[in-house]
């Protein structure tokens, strides 16, 4: 069984969404996502600056057995990218919560994460893949 963080939000294309406390929002994949791609190989994220819709495909995560579009779960412009990522794709795997976030972004409208899954919907979204 995966690991789902109930503080999280989670999006049904396998990304998380943290609000943070500076009002910006933390994007990764869920370690769910992880499982299914295996073994991360390289990661490629969104530049810094660029203005992302929810639901747009912004980075991409390639493991050895195939590579996956990650998409933004909010509106917003992204302020920040974990730069650890381009030298070791594998914390995906390691840690996909923590030390594997993947881009921050300052949300146009906050209320776009109500639309997201709570923990328990997404662990009932999966349970049958």
């Amino acid at each position: 069984m995966s690991e789902i963080p109930s503080e999280l939000k989670y999006a049904k294309s396998h990304e998380w969404a943290r609000l943070e406390d500076d009002g910006t929002v933390t994007v990764g994949i869920s370690d769910h996502a992880q499982a299914l791609l295996g073994d991360v190989v390289f990661v490629e994220l969104p530049e810094v600056d660029a203005e992302v819709s929810a639901e747009s495909e912004v980075a991409v995560v390639e493991s050895v057995k195939a590579a996956s579009d990650v998409y933004t779960p909010v509106t917003g412009t992204v302020v920040a990218i974990n730069e650890t990522l381009e030298d070791a794709p594998e914390t995906l795997n390691n840690d996909p919560y923590v030390d594997g976030w993947m881009f921050k972004i300052e949300p146009s409208d906050t209320a776009e994460l109500d639309g997201l899954l709570s923990s328990d919907d997404y662990a009932e979204s999966i349970a049958d893949e």
